[in-house]
């Protein structure tokens, strides 16, 4: 099982950021942090970086089912979907495989929504060119 689930996209760096937070709100998922990493990076350390963003989505009825089985699971979350530019100017969409993490806490209530969050994240990108 690969730990990431990515695709190369048509669109530019920032078309394919507000398609992604457009699409995850299509599967149940809000957009609670965006984090720009060029700017911080340039901000705080004053180096240059790649167009890159880390969008942390929650979807709510899911994050309730699993913190309820098993509260220490908030250690993984939320769901963090990675937009980036690579170094060939294609833009990148991944975020970590859900099935993978729950794996390591192996409980059944968890594993089943990390399905659920793994199929939702597929179509997320499936709706991204």
């Amino acid at each position: 099982m690969n730990f990431l689930i990515q695709k190369e996209s048509t669109l530019s760096y920032e078309e394919a950021v507000v398609k992604s937070v457009e699409a995850l709100k299509t599967q149940g998922f809000g957009v609670l942090t965006e984090i720009n990493v060029k700017e911080t990076l340039k901000k705080k350390i004053d180096v240059d970086f790649k167009k890159y963003i880390i969008l942390g989505a929650c979807n709510p009825p899911l994050a309730h089912k699993v913190l309820s089985a098993k509260p220490e699971i908030g250690v993984l979350l939320p769901c963090n979907v990675v937009v980036y530019e690579d170094d060939h100017g294609k833009t990148q969409i991944s975020t970590f495989n859900p099935q993978l993490m729950a794996e390591m806490v192996n409980d059944s209530t968890v594993l089943s929504a990390a399905k659920e969050v793994e199929e939702k994240l597929r179509a997320v990108l499936d709706l991204i060119p």
